[in-house]
């Protein structure tokens, strides 16, 4: 049987972090006590807030802050590339930033594009969120609409 390997490499990271091994994760930061599950990629240029967790099977593309206490659920997929050239950003410097606030939860298999989404929201499983979200709230639905404010 083939063993899986991992890949970490200039991870700089805060006092308590658990990582399950395999991962791939480059270029990141952690703060205190972050938590990634198995199977789980986080891209160069990316920041992860203390106490945040991040559930197996998710991608953390390059340009993404998530801020503190978060949770991401598993097989969430972030995106940096809006597509509207109608091909891929091959361009690292073209590609789009993503900012979730602190307390901002996403459930599983939640397909994030390049936006903003305000501290204290919930993202229902399997939502899809293509604008930014500027009002504190309960989102669900492809597209991601607001359900109620909290």
């Amino acid at each position: 049987m083939k063993k899986i390997k991992s890949k970490i490499t200039n991870l700089i990271y805060g006092k308590g972090c658990k990582i399950i091994e395999p991962v791939n994760i480059y270029g990141s930061k952690f703060g205190k006590n972050v938590f990634v599950g198995p199977f789980v990629e986080i891209q160069n240029n990316t920041v992860i807030g203390d106490n945040t967790r991040i559930q197996s099977h998710s991608f953390v593309c390059e340009k993404v802050t998530i801020g503190k206490n978060c949770f991401v659920g598993h097989g969430v997929m972030f995106t940096n590339d809006d597509l509207k050239k109608g091909k891929v950003t091959r361009d690292p410097k073209l590609f789009k930033k993503t900012k979730l606030g602190n307390n901002v939860v996403i459930g599983s298999n939640t397909t994030l594009l390049p936006v903003s989404i305000v501290s204290g929201t919930v993202i229902g499983a399997g939502s899809t969120v293509t604008r930014n979200i500027n009002t504190k709230g309960i989102y669900a639905g492809s597209p991601a609409k607001l359900l109620r404010k909290i």
